[in-house]
């Protein structure tokens, strides 16, 4: 999964498109239907679901956290999630 990782601790300027079909594929809705600040869970997105898509990710070597995508589960959110972990994870490696 490609990130926008800047640093800058500030919002993505835009949520990757993988992340947006992954969850929109879980839904059974298109990409381009889920605003990118819509509550995952109130559009049906259930834990069993975010628990698959966590393993599936992690399987991808992206160590995701199960309970930050839980805490706020919008696109946005989890896009910040996951610049911060590969931002670590290419600090881990350097």
């Amino acid at each position: 999964m490609e990130t926008t990782a800047d640093g800058s601790g500030q919002a993505p300027a835009q949520v990757s498109a993988a992340l947006r079909e992954a969850v929109a594929a879980m839904i059974g809705t298109e990409p381009g239907a889920i605003a990118p600040d819509a509550n995952l869970i109130h559009l049906g997105l259930g834990s069993l679901e975010m628990m698959r898509l966590v393993n599936r990710w992690r399987r991808e070597g992206l160590p995701v956290q199960f309970r930050e995508l839980a805490a706020e589960p919008t696109l946005d959110a989890w896009q910040r999630h996951f610049d911060a972990v590969a931002a670590a994870s290419g600090e881990a490696s350097a």
